[in-house]
């Protein structure tokens, strides 16, 4: 779900994402979501491919992304993406923009907006006709002349990200004009943000590097229908240094703030920063040493409301522009993103969440942090257990938090099974609500799961995060069986049926602890690195590596690469991995599964040939979580009945029935 607020304040919009009545596939729409109780969210749109990307107009109108079908056009390509508006004042919605390779986002300002759409490199006139040449040709061929080439699960390229204005008003978007004809990969996942007045759209720009390297810079682009549209602006530069999103330009439009991020190396961790810069001048400066997941502005421009992970939570923090440390507004233990400072400076929304509570719309006083409920479109879970905040002394004396998820029912006379589950990153946090990684459902089956953020986790200051800068396995497997050996000793965890998960670098640890110790009963690997100088090559992200581990082939690739120490290992594990995974390609898993099998480790593979490094089918993620839960009751043994299964996943030899037969 995310947010929006109108320019007036009186109207609030989320895209929601429901499961699809075929139950085989998700969808998205957008939903009024009314500012005070007594009334229902509305649903505002409705169709089968779905909407996303909405943004208020200045006149109070609502631009969403749709790939719906235009009745009012012949032959339009129903499969392309694009902007689509519904006004104020009622009405069905209408195609207002599109182009061949379609539209992924749109920012407005005064009577501008500015969209991110990808083209094809050459004469835009004809590129319909390219496009339908290409496809007709069987053609699928991609000739790169530059790093990188793909990213998450998609192929890079042809097509090239840009951004194009255009002013607001008539049954169309009127005067576009491209603002950046020759971008290369300048703009791929692109954060940027409009002037109030219109006039400027300021945009990350990556910048290529030799040696694979990559920096972010921050621009400015002019957006007006002059002569001088599209002329850009270096605002911030930096050997070392990105300058990325959130990007959000102040209400008087004289600032922009962003994220500032020194480079990791071998000599120094990523920092980050919030960071302004005058828009006038180009003259930056830092505003508080602090890793923001969203930046908002108050309405008069003096102040900022940040997110930022702390401590397991991810409250919302209050900072000057002026400079100086930032105030935590919420005191609770939830999360926060998507922040919209309503106009009069009082109250803010935004989405709460947390490990026990589903994303949700809230008001928020900007006085004193006083939190209310709006009505959701999507109905409040019941959670089936507790959640208890746990902490450990790590060997070199280091506190090491968690949360630990209790099943109902769980005490002394009857112990739950335990499950350590390792978070990805490694620089994050357990600290929201997740669908992929639901600890939820593992206590609706009889599990106490226990979710740490050892070192390298993030909301604990840079001092966690060097712990195990450059020295992931030994450090995290410290940390982690510290919590871990607190989390056991607890009267309602049973000690003897115990298992590890984890997925991406979660799931390197998995594949270090599996090497490491045998205090397990069996371990689950989902997306994860096994040898680290082959992933190093392959990942999507190759320089990010290089910047901790140094060049390919170096020696600290082999000290703390998992695959040294696969004779080792004894524990049963479950390898996960789809084939469209190109943050930790298919190669780790398949080196994994065979190195496990030609070592005669009990093993199973669970290949999702059509999956990223997510599990997001509907169908898949059942999948996922019955092989899963079948898995670990096999070799837990809990002392409670198996779980029933829907019999439309085979399960083999892991099938409580079959293996009850047999």
């Amino acid at each position: 779900m995310s947010l929006r607020l109108s320019a007036d304040g009186t109207r609030l919009a989320g895209v929601v994402q429901a499961l699809n009545p075929d139950g085989k596939s998700y969808g998205t729409s957008v939903w009024d979501v009314p500012l005070d109780a007594g009334r229902e969210a509305a649903r505002l749109t409705r169709s089968a491919k779905g909407e996303g990307g909405a943004e208020f107009t200045e006149g109070g109108d609502l631009l969403f992304v749709s790939r719906r079908p235009d009745p009012s056009a012949k032959d339009a390509d129903d499969e392309v993406p694009a902007l689509w508006l519904l006004p104020a004042r009622g009405g069905e919605a209408r195609q207002v923009a599109n182009r061949p390779g379609g539209v992924s986002a749109v920012r407005t300002g005064g009577g501008t907006a500015v969209y991110a759409a990808e083209v094809l490199p050459g004469d835009e006139a004809d590129e319909a006709e390219r496009r339908k040449a290409r496809k007709d040709a069987g053609i699928s061929a991609i000739l790169h002349e530059s790093h990188p080439v793909r990213y998450w699960d998609h192929d890079l390229g042809p097509g090239q990200t840009r951004l194009f204005a255009a002013t607001i008003g008539g049954e169309r978007l009127e005067g576009v004009r491209d603002l950046t004809p020759e971008p290369g990969r300048a703009l791929d996942n692109a954060s940027f943000d409009v002037t109030p007045d219109g006039s400027t759209v300021v945009t990350t720009w990556a910048v290529p590097l030799p040696g694979g390297e990559l920096r972010v810079d921050l621009v400015a682009i002019d957006a007006g229908a002059g002569a001088e549209a599209g002329t850009r602006r270096v605002l911030a530069s930096e050997d070392g240094y990105d300058y990325g999103g959130p990007v959000a330009v102040s209400p008087d439009g004289r600032h922009v703030a962003c994220a500032r991020e020194l480079h990791g190396g071998a000599d120094r961790i990523p920092r980050a920063w919030l960071w302004l810069v005058d828009l006038e001048t180009g003259q930056g400066r830092e505003v508080a040493e602090i890793r923001p997941s969203s930046v908002a502005w108050a309405p008069d421009s003096g102040t900022l409301f940040v997110t930022a992970d702390h401590l397991g939570r991810r409250p919302v923090f209050r900072v000057p522009a002026a400079g100086g440390d930032p105030v935590r507004l919420t005191a609770d233990d939830a999360s926060y993103l998507e922040v919209c400072p309503a106009p009069d400076g009082r109250s803010l929304y935004a989405l709460r969440s947390g490990i026990a509570l589903a994303h949700t719309p809230v008001r928020i006083s900007a006085v004193d942090g006083r939190i209310e409920d709006l009505p959701s479109p999507a109905p409040r879970l019941d959670i089936p257990g507790t959640l208890t905040e746990v902490t450990a002394t790590a060997d070199d004396g280091a506190e090491i938090r968690g949360w630990l998820v209790l099943p109902e029912g769980a005490s002394a006379d009857n112990p739950a099974p335990f499950l350590l589950w390792v978070h990805g990153g490694p620089v994050a946090s357990w600290n929201d609500w997740s669908w992929r990684w639901n600890p939820w459902i593992m206590a609706e089956h009889g599990y106490a799961v226990l979710l740490p953020d050892p070192c390298l986790s993030t909301g604990y200051g840079n001092a966690m995060i060097e712990r195990g800068w450059r020295n992931w396995g030994p450090r995290t497997h410290a940390d982690l069986m510290a919590i871990t050996d607190a989390a056991v000793a607890r009267p309602e965890i049973d000690e003897t049926r115990t298992g590890a998960m984890g997925g991406s670098f979660g799931g390197y640890m998995a594949n270090w602890i599996a090497g490491h110790t045998d205090r397990f009963k069996a371990i689950v690997t989902h997306a994860s690195l096994w040898h680290l100088d082959q992933f190093a090559g392959t990942t999507d992200m190759q320089s990010y590596w290089q910047r901790e581990f140094g060049e390919p082939g170096s020696a600290l690739y082999d000290t703390l690469s998992p695959h040294r120490s696969v004779d080792a290992i004894t524990t049963p594990m479950l390898v996960i991995h789809g084939d469209r995974d190109y943050r930790v390609p298919i190669g780790e898993a398949l080196r994994l599964w065979w190195d496990l099998r030609r070592s005669s480790v009990e093993s199973k593979f669970l290949y999702f040939p059509d999956e990223n490094h997510w599990v997001l089918k509907p169908g898949n993620v059942v999948a996922w979580y019955e092989t899963v839960l079948a898995f670990l009751y096999q070799y837990l043994k809990p002392n409670f009945e198996p779980p029933k299964f829907s019999g439309l996943v085979d399960l083999g030899s892991l099938d409580p029935e079959r293996s009850n037969t047999d």
